[in-house]
């Protein structure tokens, strides 16, 4: 009876041991869905590291399974950021409206952009999202993990800093000419003087011409003493023709 007893402990105790085997080799994939709503949350390719760039648009994808058995509403996502370890709430992230329908069994794909602007270190990261369900509103976790806010590269070219630079730069100069101009003394502008005006000369007339030559230019001298002797000339002329028509009124006077 008791090598029975022996063989039948023994045998119930392989049996079990094989169906708890058989059970666990049972696919994941062969097992009922949860009846919920299912969210998960990572960072892109582009960004293995997980890494919050400040000054940037940053980005996590969504991945929304609706196990509920019932429609949904997608509303927003949110999220928060907090002190890793005191988990003390440093600022709201930001709140994107989406607005879109889920039906049983659907699975879709959101994008959730956010802005950072911290002192570079770690931060732990919430998200959320907001669902709407037969007139009731309900709150799933997506993504809440510890994430390691950086500082963008800088880069020579890269054109948003060079434009900073540039109106910074416009800025300062345009302060820095008001206040030379407001607080700097000026030094006045010598007024121009005017040009004394010369009192007229007087001619004095001497000699035989009636006038002194030496104040007058020699190209006029050249001129008025070429005009001189043509008049000679002429004067000349007008005499002998004078004298000879005396004589010749002589000479008729004396033949008659």
């Amino acid at each position: 009876m008791r090598v029975r007893s022996l063989f039948a402990a023994v045998a119930l105790f392989v049996t079990s041991a094989l169906a708890v085997e058989i059970v666990s080799d049972i696919p994941e994939e062969d097992a009922a869905p949860p009846k919920e709503l299912v969210v998960t949350a990572g960072f892109p390719d582009n960004n293995p590291f997980g890494h919050v760039v400040n000054g940037e648009n940053n980005q996590l994808i969504l991945k929304i399974e609706n196990f509920s058995g019932k429609n949904v509403t997608l509303l927003s996502v949110a999220g928060e950021f907090h002190h890793p370890d005191t988990d003390k709430l440093i600022k709201a992230a930001n709140n994107n409206t989406y607005g879109v329908a889920l039906i049983d069994g659907a699975k879709i794909q959101v994008p959730y952009t956010f802005y950072s602007e911290y002192k570079p270190g770690d931060v732990k990261l919430n998200v959320w999202i907001d669902t709407l369900s037969e007139g009731e509103r309900e709150r799933v976790q997506a993504f809440g993990s510890i994430v390691t806010v950086v500082e963008p590269e800088l880069s020579i070219f890269d054109f948003k800093l060079l434009t900073t630079y540039a109106i910074v730069l416009g800025l300062v100069s345009a302060l820095g000419y008001f206040a030379y101009v407001t607080f700097v003394p000026q030094a006045k502008k010598p007024k121009a003087k005017k040009a004394a005006v010369s009192a007229p000369v007087t001619v004095t007339a001497t000699g035989a011409g009636g006038y002194q030559e030496e104040w007058i230019p020699e190209h006029h001298l050249r001129k008025s003493k070429g005009k001189k002797g043509l008049g000679a000339v002429s004067s000349a002329d007008e005499l002998s023709g004078a004298e000879t028509s005396g004589t010749e009124g002589k000479r008729r006077k004396g033949r008659k």
